[in-house]
């Protein structure tokens, strides 16, 4: 769906951000890009829908070379669409509504369309009722879930989102998880920013590891969760339940080299083993 081949990028001649990226999304997944602040994860996001053009190397989606004229760019802006992590880099108009559609409006789609697109989003991200609302009243949640809404109703194939929960309260949290879930059960094909360790592997099917502007791993949660030097490296630590059961190891418990990372899994995990002693 998304092939990234040899990204490089430089803002300056002293400051090189990408140092030759290459990685690939199939079509249906759901991905995070794990890194700190400053290993390159936004940069590569600006790079996906030609906000940002390379030094060198290619974006591919779908098959075909994002190119840079104007045409090309407003085609591949339909098929991904970029949630910035600060929301209110991305809205701009009078009023949610307006903010909502202005995406359709540029596609040239007949208003009655356009609105029918609003008002599916909104209430997708659980925001009917908001549509006459000034966006600058709204909570920081709530202009998160406009921003979503404004890139579901150019009905993307491809949802980017650059820290997603950054600056949500925990129930925030919990229901851009859902919507994300759901967003992907519909056949969206999903690319997560963060460094929030704990939630990844409720949604992740892969995980890529930047660092310094290079990827330095891939794998599934297990596979990357399970590499010390590379958590190390990225300066990223294990999620809290992980950091748990490796504490009761410490204690005598037997793990048998299997440890959990979601609470479903500890759940399981901590019943197995009261089981056994």
């Amino acid at each position: 769906m998304l092939e990234i081949k040899n990204i490089k990028y430089s803002y300056s001649t002293n400051y090189q951000a990408l140092k030759g990226v290459s990685l690939k999304v199939k079509k249906g997944e759901i991905v995070a890009i794990l890194g700190k602040n400053g290993a390159g994860k936004s940069t590569l996001f600006l790079h996906l829908n030609g906000i940002y053009k390379p030094d060198e190397g290619q974006v591919i989606i779908d098959g075909e070379e994002l190119k840079y004229d104007k045409k090309s760019l407003l085609k591949f802006r339909q098929k991904v669409g970029i949630v910035f992590q600060n929301p209110d880099d991305q809205i701009f108009a009078p009023t949610v509504e307006e903010d909502v559609a202005f995406g359709p409006l540029n596609l040239g789609l007949p208003m009655e369309e356009v609105q029918d697109r609003v008002e599916e989003a909104l209430v997708r991200v659980g925001m009917s009722g908001y549509e006459k609302i000034a966006p600058h009243h709204l909570s920081g949640g709530q202009k998160k879930r406009v921003a979503i809404a404004g890139i579901l109703a150019m009905k993307p194939e491809i949802m980017v989102l650059d820290e997603p929960t950054s600056g949500l309260d925990p129930q925030g949290v919990v229901g851009l998880s859902k919507l994300l879930k759901e967003l992907n059960d519909e056949g969206i094909t999903i690319i997560i920013s963060t460094h929030d360790v704990d939630l990844v592997p409720n949604y992740a099917q892969r995980l890529f590891v930047l660092d310094d502007g290079l990827l330095i791993g891939e794998g599934t949660p297990k596979e990357i969760f399970a590499k010390p030097e590379i958590l190390e490296q990225a300066n990223l630590k294990v999620p809290i339940v992980t950091e748990i059961f490796q504490k009761l190891e410490k204690e005598g418990f037997d793990m048998e080299g299997d440890y959990p990372l979601t609470v479903d899994e500890a759940k399981d995990k901590f019943l197995k083993l009261l089981s056994k002693n």
